[in-house]
């Protein structure tokens, strides 16, 4: 799915722009706060079409876009840490990423009736016109 993929990429460059200046302590803070601000410029170029298609072509609800990029956050930042960083990941932060990956759940299952008719609604109508462009 596209908004994944997309969201993963923003999210590899957000975490480079927060987390990756931590190995150079040596920089300046001024030059660290620039480079951050460059790379998170390119994470602002996935993650802006990533919620756009999630939401207009999917039909993702903004909770359920907040939700999914918080648990691709997870995943990107737990492989950063440990590869990047050389930090463990241990039993306690794992149990904490399975708490929100609970989360996930709980904001995907149960979708209001009217939020899914609109959805189908919405994807119905794409089907039969999918070249009008007032769609």
């Amino acid at each position: 799915m596209r908004t994944i993929l997309l969201l993963t990429i923003s999210n590899v460059f957000m975490t480079f722009a927060w987390y990756g200046h931590l190995k150079y302590t040596n920089r300046s803070l001024w030059l660290v706060i620039l480079a951050s601000w460059g790379v998170a410029f390119f994470e602002y170029c996935f993650q802006v079409p990533g919620n756009r298609i999630g939401q207009t072509e999917y039909h993702f609800s903004t909770t359920q876009l907040k939700v999914m990029q918080e648990i691709i956050t997870l995943v990107v930042f737990s492989v950063f840490v440990v590869t990047y960083m050389g930090e463990r990941l241990r039993w306690n932060h794992l149990v904490a990423f399975a708490l929100l990956v609970a989360a996930v759940y709980f904001v995907f299952a149960f979708r209001p009736a009217e939020e899914a008719a609109k959805a189908v609604s919405q994807t119905a109508n794409l089907e039969a016109a999918p070249n009008d462009p007032g769609t």
